[in-house]
């Protein structure tokens, strides 16, 4: 399905401008006409992580006049196997500061707004206000939830991308282009239940899959604001780098949808912290009076070492994230041993029982089947080994 072009043509090219996007001009379905709606555009890209990085230099590249950027991250070590707009010397400065100026080195032409402040529901409406489209990068379902919904309220098409270990997903969301068209909870009505889908902090990503993905962002952008093409809207497109497969799913409008159906329930912007949750509620209580910090489990590693106290310390990573970073005299049992009841028969029923894993995330999930089980004494590491070595142990890396 085609729709008209987004954006209205600028006035004119300058030479320098001409010459700059001359592939693109010789190509008939862009043309001079194209490219002027490009110069014209106003495109808002949010986060500059692993999505973001590819699109804001492509859509850069591509001639996009106004390109906003939503970040307020700072450049990390880890993050340059993928995050490919941000070199050595962007570590520990802003993100946003840093696509900046590589956009600068890609296409001076381009005008950069940088919105630096966390996005949130008091500033979400006014970040977006002004823009054509949005090419949403984000990483956490939270996020994705609150851009569908005011993007809908403001009547703004979107292009989203999801990308996990070896797996991508990419689609586009605009239903004020037609009234069969899907939103983003049309495709996923309710969140996942908490600890079911892990971040890419936490699983893992192909740094490579981010190409993919956020190239295929910008095709489907072109097309929209050039009004060119079939852009995938009402289609979700799915990539495992894997098989090297590409399929394509129709996803159709949900009458019942609580947002863009016909009896909507999401009327305006939702705590949506609370709607998806970090954790489940069963994990929240188990920690809520049993969670230790990493200065009391030195501590009580020191008290064990003296034969003072016995205790059995368990990290539920997995086991590639063990072989990266440890807490000395940990062992290892992964949180799915817990989930499926294996890990019951593997803990002593006489001694307490400390459970930690990257951030306190998964082990909370882990302690609530603990406290379920009857080990009542039994505590977990708030920060996890992410603290550790933040706090007691820097020479060990982090990822």
């Amino acid at each position: 399905m085609s729709f008209p072009p987004l954006v209205e043509p600028a006035e004119d090219l300058t030479t320098d401008e001409v010459r700059r996007y001359s592939r693109h001009l010789i190509i008939p379905d862009v043309g001079m006409t194209g490219q002027k709606r490009l110069k014209n555009a106003k495109v808002l890209v949010i986060g500059a992580g692993g999505l973001g990085s590819p699109a804001l230099l492509y859509l850069a590249a591509a001639g996009v006049g106004t390109i906003g950027i939503a970040e307020f991250d700072e450049v990390d070590e880890s993050n340059l196997q993928r995050q490919v707009i941000h070199g050595q010397s962007d570590v520990g400065r802003s993100k946003a500061q840093s696509a900046k100026e590589s956009i600068a080195e890609t296409n001076p032409y381009v005008k950069v707004v940088l919105h630096e402040g966390r996005l949130d529901n008091d500033n979400v409406m006014d970040v977006f206000a002004g823009y054509d489209l949005i090419v949403d990068g984000t990483d956490n379902f939270a996020t994705r939830y609150m851009v569908n919904d005011a993007a809908y309220f403001l009547g703004i098409p979107y292009v989203w991308g999801s990308i996990y270990r070896f797996d991508g997903q990419a689609s586009v969301f605009a239903p004020m282009l037609g009234d069969d068209l899907p939103c983003y909870r049309c495709l996923y009505p309710e969140p996942p239940p908490p600890g079911m889908v892990p971040s890419c902090a936490e699983g893992g990503v192909l740094g490579v899959l981010c190409a993919a993905i956020g190239s295929i962002q910008v095709n489907e952008a072109i097309k929209l604001l050039a009004g060119i093409g079939d852009p995938i809207a009402g289609r979700l497109m799915i990539y495992d780098a894997l098989e090297m497969e590409y399929r394509k799913l129709k996803v159709r409008k949900d009458p019942n949808c609580a947002l863009c159906g016909e009896n909507p329930t999401v009327t305006g912007l939702i705590d949506y912290d609370t709607f998806c949750g970090a954790i489940s509620e069963d994990a929240a209580e188990a920690a809520a009076d049993s969670t230790i910090s990493v200065r009391q489990l030195e501590e009580m590693l020191q008290q064990r070492e003296a034969g003072e106290r016995d205790f059995v310390l368990v990290d539920v990573r997995e086991p590639n994230e063990f072989e990266i970073n440890r807490i000395p005299g940990s062992v290892l049992i992964p949180k799915g041993e817990f989930l499926n009841g294996n890990a019951l028969g593997e803990l002593p029923s006489d001694r307490q029982v400390v459970l930690h894993c990257k951030s306190g995330v998964r082990s909370a999930e882990a302690l609530a089947v603990l406290k379920g089980a009857g080990y009542s004494d039994a505590v977990h590491v708030g920060g996890g080994v992410v603290a550790w070595v933040d706090q007691i142990d820097p020479s060990q890396p982090t990822y």
